[in-house]
This record gives C-alpha cells, sequence and structure tokens, in this order.
C-alpha cells in the first residue's frame, strides 16, 4: 500500500497538484460540513443543484487568482496595494483577518466536539489541542514538507464519498431532485442558498491560492539557482499555466463533490428521518449514529477532525500573507521562523485568537454567521478587484485574462453580489 501511494505521488500529473488542490479541500472546512449538512437534513436532494451551479463559476474566480500569483509573482494583497488606494487594501485586509480568526473559533471548535463524541472528555481541551498542533506545524515545517502532508490531508475527505456505501440512497429521487429541485424560494431557502454560495466562493481562498502560486515558484526557482521569480520565459510561463488549469479544475471538482456527497448523505439519513433542524457539522455526525450507524457516525466525524486539521492553517495563512504583503513585511512559509517574524506572529494572532474565542460566551453558529456574512459582503469587491488587476497589461504583460475566463469571473462575482443582497434581504 505505501509503494503504491508512493508510486501515485511520484506521477506527474498528480506531483502537478498543489495550491487547487489545497484550496478547494480547504473550502470543505468544518463550518462548510455545517452548512452543507444543514442544505441537505432542511431540503433534502433538492439542494443539490447548488454545488453544481457553483463549480464552474469557482474555478473561473480561482483560476483568476492564481494566475495573478503566478504571473506577477505576487500574492493578491501585494498586486491590490500597486494599483488600489491604501484604504481599499487595509479595508480588505482587516475584514479578512476578523472573519478568518472568526471560522477558525468555530472550526477548532467543531473538531475538539467531533474528538469528544468520538472518544469522550473535554471539546475545549481538545480544540486547545488542535489549534496548537496546527501552529506548530505551520511554524517549524519546511514548505515542501508541509505542503506535501497538506495535500495527503485532503484524501481524508474521502470519507464523505465513503458514507454513501454505508447507508441507503434512493438514487431516482436524488435524479429528480438534481433536475428539477422542489423549492419554495421563501426566507428559509433563500438563507441556506445564501450559505452555500457564500461557503463556496470565500475570499481566504483567493488569497490562500495567489499566495501558494508565488511559494510554488520560489521553490522552483530556488531548486534551479534562481534568486529572482520574475520575469518569466513565455514558454515557462505557459506551462505554469497549463498546471495551474489542470490543478484548479480538479481542485475545485474535488471539493464540489465532497459537499455534493455531504449534502447527499445528510439528505439520505436525517432528513428522511424528519431529523431538518441541524446547526453544527458535530451535531450533524452525533445525529448520524443511530440512523446511519457506527461506521457512518466514524466517518463523518473522522471527516470533520481531518478537514479541520486541513482549514485551519489556510485561514491562518491567508490572514498572514494578506497582512504581511500589506506592510511590505517578510512572508512565506519556506522561511524560517527568525527571517519572517511579522508573517508567522499574524498566523499565531488568528490560531490562538480562534481557540480563545471558545472561551468566551461567543454562539458558535452566531460567530459562523458573522463570518459567512462578513465573507459575502468582501467577496463582492475582492473579486472585482482581481477581474480589474486579470485584464490590465501593465500589471499581467501579455498573460492578461481572455475572453471566456473574463466572462466566468464576472459572472461569479455577479452571482455573490446578487448573493450578498438576498442576504440582507433575509436577515
Amino acid at each position: 500500500m505505501v509503494r503504491l501511494l508512493k508510486k501515485l505521488g511520484d506521477h506527474p500529473r498528480v506531483r502537478q497538484l498543489g495550491p487547487g488542490l489545497i484550496t478547494g479541500a480547504a473550502d470543505d472546512d468544518p463550518s462548510g460540513i455545517a452548512t452543507y449538512s444543514q442544505a441537505g437534513a432542511q431540503f433534502g436532494y433538492s439542494m443539490l443543484w447548488a454545488v453544481l451551479f457553483t463549480y464552474p463559476l469557482m474555478v473561473g474566480i480561482q483560476m483568476v487568482s492564481a494566475r495573478l500569483g503566478c504571473i506577477t509573482g505576487r500574492g493578491l494583497a501585494a498586486n491590490v496595494k500597486a494599483v488600489f488606494p491604501r484604504w481599499v487594501l487595509y479595508s480588505i485586509v482587516g475584514l479578512l483577518l476578523m472573519a478568518n480568526t472568526i471560522n477558525i473559533a468555530a472550526d477548532v471548535a467543531a473538531m475538539g466536539e467531533a474528538l469528544r463524541l468520538l472518544v469522550g472528555g473535554s471539546a475545549r481541551l481538545y480544540s486547545v489541542g488542535f489549534g496548537a498542533l496546527c501552529l506548530v506545524l505551520q511554524v517549524f515545517l519546511r514548505y515542501e514538507s508541509y505542503v506535501r502532508y497538506l495535500k495527503w490531508l485532503t484524501l481524508v475527505l474521502l470519507s464523505y464519498v465513503a458514507v454513501i456505501f454505508t447507508i441507503h440512497v434512493p438514487w431516482n429521487s436524488v435524479i429528480r431532485e438534481l433536475a428539477f429541485p422542489s423549492l419554495v424560494f421563501d426566507n428559509s431557502t433563500i438563507t441556506v442558498i445564501v450559505a452555500v454560495f457564500g461557503t463556496t466562493i470565500s475570499p481566504y481562498l483567493f488569497f490562500w491560492q495567489a499566495a501558494q502560486e508565488v511559494e510554488d515558484l520560489r521553490a522552483v526557482f530556488a531548486r534551479n539557482g534562481h534568486s529572482t521569480l520574475l520575469p518569466h520565459a513565455e514558454e515557462v510561463a505557459r506551462g505554469h499555466l497549463r498546471r495551474i488549469r489542470w490543478d484548479t479544475y480538479l481542485g475545485m471538482g474535488f471539493s464540489n463533490l465532497i459537499a455534493f456527497f455531504i449534502i447527499l448523505s445528510t439528505a439520505a439519513t436525517l432528513h428522511a428521518a424528519g431529523m431538518v433542524n441541524i446547526q453544527t457539522s458535530a451535531q450533524a455526525a452525533g445525529a448520524l449514529r443511530p440512523l446511519g450507524g457506527q461506521l457512518t457516525f466514524l466517518l463523518f466525524s473522522l471527516g470533520i477532525i481531518g478537514t479541520g486539521m486541513l482549514a485551519v492553517p489556510v485561514l491562518a495563512g491567508s490572514a498572514a500573507y494578506a497582512v504581511s504583503e500589506s506592510f511590505d513585511w517578510q512572508s512565506g512559509m519556506d522561511r524560517k521562523l527568525h527571517e519572517a517574524v511579522e508573517f508567522y506572529a499574524i498566523i499565531a494572532v488568528a490560531t490562538v485568537g480562534g481557540v480563545i474565542l471558545n472561551f468566551t460566551h461567543l454562539d458558535p453558529m452566531r460567530a459562523l454567521l458573522w463570518s459567512a456574512e462578513i465573507n459575502g459582503v468582501i467577496a463582492v469587491p475582492i473579486m472585482a478587484i482581481m477581474m480589474l488587476l486579470a485584464r490590465r497589461e501593465d500589471i499581467m504583460g501579455q498573460f492578461v485574462i481572455r475572453p471566456t475566463l473574463r466572462r466566468l469571473g464576472w459572472a461569479a462575482t455577479a452571482v455573490m453580489a446578487i448573493t450578498v443582497v438576498a442576504m440582507a434581504a433575509t436577515m
């Protein structure tokens, strides 16, 4: 088995996977699992269309962020800083740091609760342990080792595919509801659709993938004995863009596939049993035990812990990249602690801050709501800014985005804008 995994990991196509795959998998964090579980429990199979609808939009906007990082050799915040007023940059980055810290709080709380369901003990104590472990790994692991660990950790998400084989699924009903959803667009329906869209297309994913493309470039150029990232030779740049396309298509597809199976499994169990009020991922796992059996419960709970271990570093890291680029601080997980003190300090602030929030009277569901609202609000201007940057020749040179990707990116921006308006209307 080990030999097979090593052989698979050495395959050229698998070695090309990285920022896109990790970004997509991190999107299915415990907070996302809670949202998808709520969608499946409350609306059954009639909410499955949402993750299929968001797939091309997610691919388009993530590909724009990745291209910005790859072609410019700078992260998203650094590109915004180069063109837009400082108040725009600081407003976006400040809100991102706040939203990510709240999201980390919700994620480590869900991980602690999932482990408590599995082995007993104190959920809060476990959340401290998970937060500390994520922080230590980010600070002390070399970048290439850390990314390899994150890449293999994405396999944990397959537990949600495995759940389907432990329960009965009426596929005729699934196909019928997928093609013709029986939805009444009232307040509760719009609220869940807004939550699914906001969970799937989140600002921290833009900052993370752009920054990781820069990290990958830095690692490649360092191995080849170069000290600078730019300029790209045209053939080299096109090779990077081909890799980005493959990585992003597969990474976002993997993300939405897992979201599809989470909705499907909770619809086939919780919704079918009349349990429609699911508010956290751990609550969904606990409710699955009497309905789907011990194996279903185990797979679902382990998935929460595994995705949390993947998502918390991405949340903290994306905030650290954004803040560091805003103030011209050294950044990058390929740097040692003494070389990028401020960068690692922001990671620590976001992670520790998230853990501390679990010891306050903050309601985890309210925290998720605040995080979703902030993410939804700042996603629209960030996406618009990304689209404007990606079409500028002084930024992208000959690699400005083509009409197809431009239309897809603006479509994603428009959908998120409509989502924010709908969210405001249903508050």
